[in-house]
């Protein structure tokens, strides 16, 4: 028979198990030790429970939408007019312009200048992506959702009942709000000349896409609309994944070309590049590159785009494979530090690091 609140005779197993390391540390000779010991077991016990289901609430419940609301009407009051200064790019026909919404998230409105057509890649805020779509005078045809975080899909609602023809393009595995388009790996959603592949890049999200906007039709570079997966400098928290998930995404948009433009989901360069100095300290092109974001930011102007080769030399967690990366974080996780990490490992513990630093 179960214990009350114990739905089944297998929870015993955790729980005896959980009772007796805590008589063990409590009976050692080294009592106020083993206290502390218990107490950080714990409490790291209980934060990661707690931010699971503040996650689970945030993403499954309408408390969830009720916050994004709230920073809405905070980053509006704050930022009149956008968190950062934004230049579109425009290329033989087609044109790229950065929106900056919420206080450091970015939309991204994509135009056929030719056939006055937009589709717009995550719209937080449905009013700044509506006053873009009516200064630049295009109709809104497509909603690409990279997932289904509010600060990314917060806007689908109201921008496709404005558009009556707009689609909502998404994963169906991202619980994607008023998603009326589901999309898988290699799908491409062709609007006028623009072709855009989507790409299951899972981790931050269970369904978490990126998307790629191919160059070749326009005769420019190709564009990645990278979502939470990959930052100037950085790369998205794994929330509905592992590490392996992670590190398989991230060798996914590995595997495009070094001029490919990269447009991230957020404004958090000049952070990364402060804690990719601390990982790799004499890394010369992070040195210059942080020179430059620290200029640009002291204006507030935007930092986007890179490019993917640039991110290749100084983003750390896309440098898993690098030895003097490896070197750099010590010994390997075996019980001498003979080991060397696997590339996944490598990638948690930069993770981690990337959390300490932060707090600090």
């Amino acid at each position: 028979m179960a214990w009350p609140g114990w739905s089944a005779p297998w929870l015993w197993v955790p729980g005896c198990g959980l009772l007796l390391l805590v008589l063990v540390l409590l009976a050692s000779p080294r009592s106020c030790r083993a206290r502390r010991t218990l107490r950080g077991l714990l409490m790291a016990r209980s934060k990661r429970l707690l931010f699971r289901i503040g996650y689970s609430l945030y993403t499954r419940t309408w408390l969830g939408y009720l916050f994004y609301r709230q920073q809405l009407r905070r980053a509006r009051n704050r930022y009149p007019k956008g968190h950062s200064r934004t230049q579109p790019r425009l290329f033989n026909g087609v044109k790229v312009l950065p929106i900056p919404v919420l206080s450091d998230n970015y939309s991204y409105l994509i135009i056929d200048t030719q056939a006055r057509l937009a589709v717009v890649v995550d719209p937080s805020d449905p009013q700044a992506v509506q006053a873009s779509i009516e200064k630049e005078g295009v109709d809104l045809v497509a909603i690409l959702c990279t997932h289904k975080h509010w600060d990314h899909s917060g806007g689908n609602r109201d921008l496709s009942r404005r558009h009556q023809d707009c689609r909502v393009y998404g994963s169906p595995q991202d619980g994607i709000p008023y998603l009326t388009h589901p999309l898988c790996h290699q799908d491409v959603v062709s609007v006028g000349r623009l072709q855009i592949r989507a790409l299951a890049t899972p981790g931050h999200t269970q369904g978490h896409l990126v998307y790629l906007l191919d160059g070749e039709p326009y005769k420019g570079p190709s564009c990645l609309f990278s979502g939470d997966l990959l930052f100037l400098s950085g790369c998205g928290r794994t929330f509905e994944g592992t590490a392996e998930t992670m590190l398989t995404s991230l060798d996914t948009v590995l595997g495009l070309g070094d001029d490919t433009l990269l447009w991230p989901g957020h404004e958090y360069a000049e952070e990364n590049l402060g804690f990719a100095g601390v990982v790799e300290p004499e890394n010369l092109a992070r040195e210059r590159k942080m020179q430059w974001v620290q200029r640009q930011r002291m204006e507030r102007k935007s930092t986007c785009p890179s490019t993917l080769g640039e991110e290749r030399s100084y983003n750390p967690f896309l440098r898993t494979h690098c030895l003097v990366l490896q070197e750099a974080l010590g010994p390997g996780p075996g019980p001498t530090g003979d080991d060397s990490y696997s590339r996944a490992e490598l990638l948690e513990k930069l993770r981690r690091l990337k959390d300490l630093h932060k707090s600090k």
